[in-house]
């Protein structure tokens, strides 16, 4: 008996012990929580009973060298319905049908649809929201928002890029800059009950949006309307497949314009410039990507003969050519088991170094090329940045396509000397030649010039890779001196206009396969030629009929130089009586 009492009196207090144990436990949990966890859970209740709504912030302007905004915002807004508020669904769904233009089936699905809060448009036109505001349905929630807006359309689409329906940057500039454009979104928090609903007496908390800042380029939009009406006006001359422009100043690398036409309206960047009515959805795809891409920094080509340029600057800075040096074309030049053409097969007979360049003489330029060598040409190719990217502030920038330097044998490099076998950028050439002419400087060419705040206060100056010097001062004087003669009675010469001293260099290249019979005509020029304040790179992608650069490309530059010269405030020479009856 004795036993039994000792066993359950031992019984109960093991059993007391952990029920003491277990309360002391929970004591010392809850004193935990309350004293070092309370705002852990504060925090975690909070955030139980508020709901946020996004507010984006305005995205900064894009701006040109005149002051003109090229891309700013519109107002627009953002509808969503809140599925425990609902209170009239079938009303809702007609409503917001019929205001959004939206199937009833698309609309009901994302109202039945049981989230804390369903977004059933975006980007809707403030009018169309303020009309949805006042039927004052419970459940519905418009909010304002802010849609990208380029009040010029298709100016310089393939330079300033679109954004997407999230106001983010998908190509050109807009994606470049995204950082400085985007700006910072605010929220707005509303509290709620336990089932989700909105607590009418409980206000509502706002974090204010921080709006992006403002780039501002060096583009003139007074130079890309004209540059790009008349890359219009000979592509349908010509029935080009493409033509592409590029205005820039040689001193610092400043783009003017860039254009590749046909250009796209901005403001409906998914809706094809060509008809797609009997495309697939892949060929769409394909057919925007295209329609999308900016060839003077994407693409590559055979540059021809303005590559000579390059050739040119080379021989002279080596030493192996000078402008009295004498040489003699028959109309071809041998070289190993070739025999490679010149583009007039009669040949130029006796002619110096000055007149070679003069006519654009193929012969002349490989033993130029001959004289350098293999390993001084990609010595120097190197030297004047050739082999890498310009740096250039846009994203998807091409790449030179070269052989390889042990690859290359005499047949090769008598090619590359006058601009074939190789593929570079038009933005590579425009750069490279530019450096050239400019004193020797190699310059990064770019758009973004300074960055503001909405106050207009600067933030920042837009900073370039300063270059080295690709050859001397001395050197690129006389490439000047060479570049006005070939305009001045050369092969540019349908280039010269009266008054001023322009310089420039034409080609015509075949395009790949050679039995396609396609041509690239394109001329490069500068002005004034003793002190280069602008560049103008034209390229005619597979004209139709006459292709010569010299005839159908080097027009077109002159006409671009006559309008943009007195506009940039480059002045002519005053033209003598003796002068003008010369000429």
């Amino acid at each position: 008996m004795l036993n039994i009492k000792t066993y359950h009196k031992k019984k109960i207090v093991v059993v007391f012990t952990l029920c003491f144990g277990v309360l002391i436990f929970l004591v010392g949990r809850l004193g935990y929580l309350m004293l070092f966890q309370s705002d852990y859970y504060s925090q975690k209740a909070q955030e139980l009973h508020e709901r946020e709504r996004d507010i984006k912030a305005a995205r900064g302007k894009i701006i040109d060298a005149t002051g003109k905004v090229l891309a700013t915002n519109k107002t627009v807004c953002t509808i969503s319905v809140i599925h425990s508020q609902l209170k009239e669904p079938d009303k809702v769904v007609e409503v917001l049908s019929k205001e959004l233009g939206l199937s009833e089936e698309k609309v009901r699905k994302r109202v039945e649809k049981v989230t804390s809060i369903e977004r059933v448009m975006t980007n809707v036109e403030k009018e169309v929201g303020d009309r949805i505001r006042e039927y004052d349905l419970a459940g519905v929630k418009i909010d304002e928002d802010f849609k990208r807006y380029y009040p010029l359309d298709d100016l310089a689409s393939k330079v300033l890029g679109f954004t997407g329906s999230d106001n983010q940057g998908i190509v050109g500039l807009e994606v470049q800059y995204e950082d400085v454009l985007k700006g910072d979104d605010g929220q707005i928090l509303t509290m709620t009950d336990a089932r989700g609903v909105e607590l009418p007496d409980a206000g509502e908390g706002r974090l204010e949006p921080v709006a992006g800042n403002d780039l501002y380029i060096s583009l003139d939009s007074n130079i890309q309307k004209y540059i790009e009406q008349e890359a219009l006006k000979v592509k349908e001359q010509k029935s080009a497949d493409s033509v592409s422009v590029i205005v820039m100043r040689p001193s610092n690398g400043e783009i003017l314009g860039m254009t590749n036409v046909p250009e796209f309206n901005l403001n409906e960047p998914f809706t094809l410039n060509v008809d797609s009515s009997s495309m697939s959805d892949k060929e769409k795809q394909d057919a925007l990507n295209q329609m999308w891409r900016n060839g003077c920094i994407n693409d590559t080509y055979e540059p021809g003969s303005t590559f000579k340029i390059i050739t040119a600057a080379a021989g002279l800075e080596e030493g192996v050519v000078s402008l009295n040096d004498q040489f003699s074309c028959p109309g071809f030049k041998i070289v190993e088991d070739r025999r490679i053409h010149c583009h007039k097969r009669a040949g130029h007979g006796a002619e110096t170094f000055l007149q070679g360049a003069m006519n654009s003489c193929n012969p002349v330029f490989i033993e130029v090329g001959l004289r350098l060598g293999v390993d001084n040409y990609f010595k120097y190719f190197e030297q004047f940045g050739l082999m890498d990217k310009t740096g250039i502030d846009l994203p998807g920038e091409a790449g030179t396509i070269m052989h390889k330097k042990e690859n290359v044998g005499e047949v090769e490099l008598a090619t590359i000397s006058f601009g074939q076998s190789f593929q570079i950028t038009p933005i590579q050439l425009a750069a490279t030649a530019a450096s050239i002419v400019n004193g020797g400087k190699r310059i990064t060419p770019h758009f973004g010039v300074e960055v503001r705040d909405q106050d207009d206060a600067l933030v920042e100056v837009c900073q370039y890779p300063v270059g080295d010097q690709i050859i001397s001062e001395e050197t690129s004087k006389t490439m000047q001196y060479i570049l006005e003669n070939v305009v001045d009675g050369g092969s540019g010469k349908n280039a010269y206009i009266e008054g001023y001293h322009i310089g420039g260099k034409t080609a015509t290249s075949q395009t790949l396969p050679r039995s396609a019979n396609k041509y690239i005509s394109s001329f490069v020029g500068f002005a004034p030629m003793d002190d280069p304040q602008v560049l103008v790179l034209l390229i005619i992608n597979n004209p139709q009929g006459v292709y010569y650069g010299g005839t159908i490309a080097a027009p077109v530059v002159k006409e671009i130089f006559s309008n943009i010269l007195p506009y940039l405030g480059v002045e002519r020479d005053p033209v003598t009586e003796a002068e003008s009856e010369t000429n």
